[in-house]
């Protein structure tokens, strides 16, 4: 059995959206609410490599947060951006699911579909 694992904010539509879809499958997954459980730097580096992305592009683009710090004007290295991530949760993209050596950010949430 794969063990499956969502990072989410409970408060997100999508995230919301997609765990119902999981629960309509039967599928057994576990929740992590990465506000309450922050990522650290090491695991975010590993969801970043699981994705094929760099973490400019995890960037919640649209959130108030990226525009007040001006992040489309900067030029910061992977490690500022993953910084900036930890320190700043609403600017990681949502939900991300990850499966063994895969994850996949689920929007829409049939892209969960892909990697279980």
């Amino acid at each position: 059995m794969k063990k499956i694992t969502v990072y989410e904010k409970p408060t997100c539509t999508t995230c919301r959206k997609l765990s119902k879809l999981l629960i309509e499958k039967g599928i057994d997954f576990e929740k992590v609410n990465y506000y309450i459980d922050p990522f650290t730097k090491k695991q975010l580096k590993g969801l970043l490599r699981k994705l094929k992305m760099r973490p400019e592009s995890l960037l919640r683009k649209n959130e108030a947060a990226y525009k007040q710090m001006n992040l489309s004007n900067v030029t910061l290295s992977d490690d500022e951006f993953i910084n900036l991530m930890i320190e700043n949760p609403d600017l990681v993209q949502r939900p991300i699911v990850e499966v063994d050596d895969k994850a996949v950010v689920a929007r829409p949430v049939e892209k969960v579909l892909e990697i279980i």
